[in-house]
């Protein structure tokens, strides 16, 4: 489930958990829509967590180190 997955669930879980009176017999709305968003939620987190780590990149090489002979007469 991708990130357009889980805005899906957040905004349907939304829709059925505040916008909604019906009584339908033998489910809770409520308690439907109330899942869906805490599901869509923690799917948001994890999705940007695990993205997080991909983009991450080792950081630079340090700059060579220069050794410099002087040779005098």
């Amino acid at each position: 489930m991708g990130m357009g997955g889980c805005i899906f669930l957040i905004a349907a879980g939304a829709i059925l958990l505040l916008g909604v009176d019906w009584q339908v017999e033998g489910a809770n709305l409520d308690l439907i829509g109330l899942i869906m968003f805490l599901v869509g939620v923690f799917g948001v987190g994890a999705y940007v967590t695990i993205y997080k780590r991909r983009r991450m990149q080792a950081p630079p090489p340090a700059a060579p180190v220069v050794e410099e002979h002087r040779y005098f007469e």
